[in-house]
């Protein structure tokens, strides 16, 4: 079965999906030079190791500290794997190699991956835009059909319809591919008319 859900000139886009909660983790893979990050070390840590070793990932990078999407990590880091996560979220790790910051560039081979800090799911929640490609890897901010739960601890919901409102549909085009945490795909364009909606019904 092959994992390759994307791809296009310049990038390659893996998605596995693990453990009891259908966590999506994706690897992005610059074509041009073979190097990787997996993004969301979530669970299954062979399958995720297994994958890390064919596509060359060099690196994790975490969108935010929930129990779901942080239980390979610290297989993860065993097999020699550097993790980032966010500072805010950072407690929810035993250990991790380096912090995320906002609106920063992660290069992956020749591909550049924006940061941008989208808190309200968590404190530290965190997307992931690809440079010269439509993707944006939303973590747990921004589903198909509106945001992220906000009921858990350190959960916002004002917070998160800002996130989404000023930092992802006030900046990013229409066509933007969203690769959520969990379940399928969609478009900045297809969500965006209904941020109201969401507003309204409160979650």
């Amino acid at each position: 079965m092959t994992t390759l859900h994307y791809e296009d000139s310049q990038a390659e886009i893996h998605k596995l999906v693990v453990g009891p909660v259908d966590n999506n983790v994706f690897v992005l893979r610059c074509k041009q030079s073979g190097d990787a990050i997996l993004i969301d070390a979530a669970n299954e840590h062979e399958k995720l190791l297994d994958l890390c070793q064919k596509l060359n990932v060099r690196k994790v990078l975490e969108t935010h500290g929930h129990w779901d999407h942080i239980q390979a990590v610290p297989a993860v880091r065993d097999a020699g794997y550097d993790v980032g996560i966010t500072g805010p979220d950072s407690d929810q790790l035993d250990a991790y190699d380096f912090v995320l910051e906002d609106d920063a560039v992660i290069e992956v081979g020749r591909l550049r991956l924006h940061t941008i800090t989208t808190p309200g799911h968590t404190p530290g929640s965190i997307c992931f835009r690809v440079d010269g490609s439509p993707v944006l890897f939303s973590g747990d901010t921004l589903f198909p059909g509106g945001p992220g739960n906000t009921t858990f601890p350190g959960g916002d919901f004002p917070t998160i319809i800002r996130s989404i409102e000023d930092r992802l549909f006030a900046t990013l085009p229409e066509d933007m591919i969203v690769m959520p945490g969990h379940g399928d795909d969609t478009t900045i364009g297809v969500e965006r008319p209904h941020l109201q909606e969401w507003i309204d019904r409160g979650w």
